[in-house]
């Protein structure tokens, strides 16, 4: 497979450190020094299917694909106001597409098991185009008086155009049962059955420090198995595109890999955390800006709640 069109969509409304901190014990200081999140965009009078829709469209204007000839649609999202349809089915008929749907919940690495899907499905079934599309809207699922995790979130959408192509290099998914790391978990409907207790509704908890060590560790191996797999030197890769947890997470990547800064692109300080959203955010940045060439090798790797981790090599085709 190989991306042949990127798109995005966020919210309109921008939130500073600033702004956080006359709602929340906080300043500017204390967030930027332990996260490197200046600003964020959050939901306001937005639909989250409304940003999936517009950074679906621009991702299919980019490649000159006319939707109908979109052969399949995977849709990457954590939770959103639609349990169903799944928002795949929206997005499909927004655009104008008529093809099989699924969403998919890899948490923030999402995006990457979408790629990995989507490959297997070119050899499978014979697709000529797939649009993967990730919707976000962590911002949604956090308690606004937890300065620790409210500060981190900001909303968006990211969308690719594949087709067929051998420009994925190699791919890594990886799962380790730990649900106590991250757990958001949403209350059902009542039924005249349940006993006290089991339906709950408990905003996103995060054990920040476990969540550091593991995604760093995760993040490593998981590089430099694509990397060998693949038969690639770490310094010959051109761009590093890490999920935007948290700068510090990244910083520790990039440090224990021994590889300059400027392989590690960084749009965390602008948009925060969008989980499965800001690979593909951050593409869509760096490719309109015209970052990013033919030839170009990129690595990409995600971790989040599961714990899931997630690693992929490319090679950039014009």
């Amino acid at each position: 497979m190989k991306i042949i069109g990127t798109g995005s969509a966020v919210p309109e409304h921008i939130v500073d450190n600033n702004m956080l901190s006359q709602i929340l014990d906080t300043s500017d200081e204390w967030i930027t020094t332990r996260t490197g999140i200046q600003r964020r965009h959050i939901m306001s009078n937005e639909y989250l299917i409304d940003l999936a829709i517009e950074a679906s469209r621009n991702a299919i204007a980019m490649s000159g694909v006319n939707p109908k000839e979109i052969d399949f649609i995977i849709c990457s999202n954590v939770a959103s106001n639609y349990v169903t349809p799944a928002l795949s089915t929206i997005v499909e008929g927004a655009v104008g597409c008529e093809c099989p749907c699924i969403d998919l919940n890899g948490a923030c690495a999402g995006f990457i098991y979408a790629l990995d899907y989507a490959d297997a499905y070119f050899v499978s079934r014979g697709a000529r185009n797939i649009l993967v599309v990730c919707a976000e809207e962590p911002t949604r699922f956090v308690n606004w008086k937890q300065r620790e995790n409210c500060v981190l979130f900001g909303d968006g959408a990211g969308a690719v155009v594949l087709t067929r192509g051998n420009n994925l290099l190699a791919s890594r998914l990886r799962s380790i049962s730990n649900k106590e790391v991250i757990t958001y978990r949403r209350r059902l409907e009542r039924t005249p059955y349940e006993t006290e207790g089991v339906n709950v509704d408990e905003p996103l908890i995060m054990n920040g420090r476990e969540v550091f060590r593991m995604a760093v560790t995760a993040s490593q191996q998981d590089l430099m198995h694509v990397l060998e797999h693949a038969g690639v030197a770490p310094q010959d890769v051109k761009y590093y595109m890490l999920h935007q947890a948290n700068q510090r997470i990244i910083d520790s990547i990039q440090e224990h890999m021994h590889l300059p800064q400027k392989k590690f692109p960084s749009i965390i300080a602008e948009y925060g955390n969008t989980s499965s959203a800001s690979i593909p955010i951050m593409m869509d940045l760096m490719n309109r800006k015209g970052e990013l060439h033919d030839g170009d090798l990129i690595a990409l790797s995600a971790f989040g709640a599961g714990f899931v981790s997630a690693a992929a090599l490319l090679r950039w085709a014009k």
